[in-house]
């Protein structure tokens, strides 16, 4: 008999709540630790709460991967009554939530454990491939194989326009973010390996930044997959999002262009104002 195929995926996929009901993907939140407090990514906590609790106390929020208990809790919650489940990770190069669901998918005859290789919503875009192929009628093996194949096709970066919380964070030298700041300098940060790096470094106005990065990221987009594109920001101005939408439905010609705003494991490390066009190429990246 062929069992119901559940997609899941930890919170860094970064889906909106419409995308999450419109494809009834379960999600299993990272946690954020803000002050002496604990909360859980997307349920209760939002990253304005992240950036208000910053400006007042100067404090970066500490996130941490899903434990192996709470794995198993998770799996087994939606495995009961036969159903298989094929869970979405952030990069394993990047968090530990991958290798401890791997443990806890041992305990079970039909999880099916896929390390992105990514973040935010270039993990989304496997999910969402996931969901649709979960709605063909394919299994849980032949959907996880497919999108670990498929996520060397995925093209994620972001340009940010403050280092202040990758400074903060130890992701970049105090002499870096000076020489940025002092230049003008806003950085494109590009996921390769599954890691992430700076790729190339843009100089001037955010808002004109963001038109040249979209257009370079793009180009014709003949080497795009065109189903979906997405559009995803921390806490961005609203007309600035806008005038990046148009830019990209001007370019080429995607079905769907898709807005999300990062949620609060993304937005901890990346800080406010920081934006990224995201999605699939025809070919594995080089």
């Amino acid at each position: 008999m062929h069992k119901n195929v559940i997609i899941a995926s930890d919170s860094t996929c970064d889906l909106s709540p419409a995308l999450i009901d419109r494809y009834q993907v379960r999600i299993l939140p990272l946690s954020v630790n803000l002050g002496d407090n604990l909360y859980r990514d997307g349920v209760d906590i939002t990253p304005d709460d992240i950036y208000a609790h910053y400006e007042k106390t100067g404090q970066l929020p500490k996130t941490s991967a899903v434990n192996i208990t709470e794995c198993g809790e998770f799996f087994r919650q939606h495995t009961e009554g036969g159903n298989s489940l094929v869970f979405f990770t952030i990069s394993s190069e990047m968090s530990s939530t991958c290798r401890n669901a791997k443990i806890a998918a041992e305990e079970f005859d039909d999880v099916y454990v896929v390390d992105t290789g990514n973040l935010s919503t270039g993990g989304g875009l496997l999910v969402t491939a996931a969901a649709e192929m979960a709605a063909q009628g394919k299994d849980a093996r032949e959907i996880a194989e497919h999108c670990e194949a498929l996520a060397g096709c995925v093209d994620a970066s972001f340009v940010v326009d403050d280092l202040e919380f990758l400074h903060k964070g130890g992701r970049c030298s105090a002499v870096e973010m000076f020489g940025a700041n002092l230049l003008q300098l806003k950085p494109c940060i590009t996921v390769k390996g599954g890691k992430m790096g700076v790729g190339k470094k843009y100089r001037g106005k955010f808002a004109s930044v963001l038109q040249k990065y979209i257009a370079e990221r793009i180009g014709d987009g003949s080497d795009i997959d065109p189903d979906r594109i997405f559009v995803t920001h921390a806490g961005c101005d609203e007309a600035i999002v806008a005038q990046c939408v148009e830019l990209v439905k001007s370019l080429a010609p995607f079905k769907e262009v898709l807005v999300t705003r990062a949620g609060c494991t993304i937005s901890s490390h990346c800080g406010r104002n920081t934006l990224g066009v995201l999605f699939i190429r025809k070919a594995p990246l080089t």
